[in-house]
């Protein structure tokens, strides 16, 4: 029978799709974690803002949660709908709107895939810069949500820098326009930025103005093979005090092993236990120069084994594989996830103790981490023996996430530098707000859902 609930909707919003078959219930009730079976009570994909606003008022009145759904590519549960929420897919509003030359904004829907977005920047000679694997299938609405980052955060930044304005539907109803794409603005507060983070806890973001701004200079693409930990920073540090750096991303033996295994070409013949991908301006001569002396000074000090400089775009791809495919490569194994940050400063003494941590706690399992070292971002994933239960494996890594969490609130680290809170990283929150700050941010998530139903049980209960 069908929930007479839905009916209702649907004679409010006449025009509305809504997916009730349960393929469609699983496809979009889950994000890439896995963990959660899901269970939405029916997905609803609006095709303009009047709709979602609809929506949102039927479901304020009848008291129904709501999960705002874009490619579903995160890694923090923030997109899980386990509870019986309705999913509000925003994949139908997908439009790139429009250009404005003068301002460079561009303006779209939510639920553009940030590669439509890149493909959108070239064909007016710009860049939008925010950048990572996940580009065909994630969308901006997800990108703001979490304040995605990716592989170039040390040149440009995180997608926060990267808003020129919102338009968001807040858990009322209400349709707000916010900050409208300017430059400056002193009038009160910035609601725009409270919102990017947010995990849809606040409001769903139906349409943002994106900033765009000249294309990179022409880069090159080197990969490194390090012979110890203590590397990672010396050679970053190198190569920032050398180089103009675009991406400075690093891996491990272990993860170099999962992508090669699926089907990403070996570039360095040695076996080192450890990597570095570094893109870097090469705008003449002597910026090759500068790549070539900076590389010997690493050899000579005994920081870099070997290395490669790609000699094409197509070899440039084939290094950038190495990195960019370590995820999906990892994904048949349903790896858990850590997703954490910290100070530059802080991370030589950190890395010591997470090492010793992981190897001490666990010894049977295989643990894989890679990340964004030149912006203090490092993913660890920890993938199940064979032999062990899926609910003993989750409870093992999340005893030890806790231990990891109190070793990043001694260092002043965030258990979640780009994925988001979801239901992941939840019980987690403590290690990186204080109570006062969680107590202040279950105030504002009152005021801009005052009937609890925009993503109800993420970030906090």
């Amino acid at each position: 029978m069908t929930d007479p609930r839905l009916t209702e909707l649907t004679t409010r919003v006449p025009s509305l799709r809504l997916l009730t078959e349960l393929a469609d219930l699983i496809h979009y009730g889950r994000d890439w974690t896995r963990r959660w079976g899901p269970s939405p009570l029916a997905v609803a994909l609006p095709g303009s803002i009047e709709e979602v606003q609809a929506i949102v008022q039927w479901a304020s009145e009848r008291q129904v949660a709501l999960v705002p759904s874009g490619g579903r590519t995160g890694l923090s549960g923030g997109a899980v709908a386990a509870r019986g929420e309705l999913v509000l897919s925003l994949e139908r509003m997908n439009r790139v709107l429009g250009f404005d030359a003068t301002d460079r904004l561009l303006s779209v829907e939510a639920g553009v895939t940030l590669q439509a977005v890149h493909e959108a920047a070239r064909s007016h000679g710009l860049l939008y810069p925010v950048d990572f694997a996940a580009r065909g299938s994630c969308t901006i609405g997800g990108n703001i949500a979490t304040n995605a980052g990716g592989i170039r955060v040390i040149r440009y930044g995180t997608t926060r820098e990267w808003i020129g304005g919102l338009t968001v539907v807040a858990g009322n109803g209400q349709l707000l326009e916010l900050n409208r794409g300017l430059l400056k603005n002193s009038s009160g507060y910035d609601l725009r930025q409270l919102m990017i983070g947010s995990e849809g806890t606040l409001g769903v973001v139906v349409g943002a103005q994106l900033k765009l701004t000249d294309p990179a200079p022409p880069a090159q693409t080197m990969l490194l093979a390090l012979p110890h930990m203590e590397a990672l920073m010396q050679v970053f540090g190198l190569f920032r005090a050398q180089l103009k750096l675009q991406a400075f991303e690093f891996f491990t033996d272990m993860a170099l092993k999962h992508v090669l295994a699926h089907g990403a070409q070996r570039a360095i013949d040695a076996d080192l236990p450890y990597y570095v991908v570094a893109e870097y301006d090469a705008l003449d001569d002597a910026d090759e120069q500068a790549a070539l002396l900076a590389f010997e000074d690493g050899v000579r000090e005994g920081w870099i084994a070997d290395g490669v400089i790609a000699q094409s775009q197509s070899q440039a791809a084939t290094l950038w594989r190495l990195r960019e495919g370590i995820t999906e490569s990892l994904a048949p194994r349903k790896p858990y996830k850590n997703d954490i940050a910290l100070r530059i400063g802080a991370m030589p003494a950190f890395l010591h103790e997470m090492q010793a941590l992981l190897a001490r706690e666990y010894p049977r399992m295989e643990v894989v981490w890679f990340g964004h070292i030149g912006d203090g971002n490092l993913h660890i994933n920890i993938l199940p023996p064979e032999d062990m239960q899926l609910a003993e494996f989750i409870a093992h890594c999340e005893r030890v996430t806790r231990l990891l969490a109190d070793t990043l609130q001694r260092h002043g680290g965030s258990i979640s530098a780009e994925h988001g809170i979801g239901l992941v990283k939840r019980d987690y929150l403590g290690s990186t707000r204080s109570a006062a700050e969680i107590a202040l941010m279950r105030g504002v998530r009152q005021v801009f859902d005052p009937s609890g139903i925009l993503n109800p049980g993420k970030l906090f209960e």
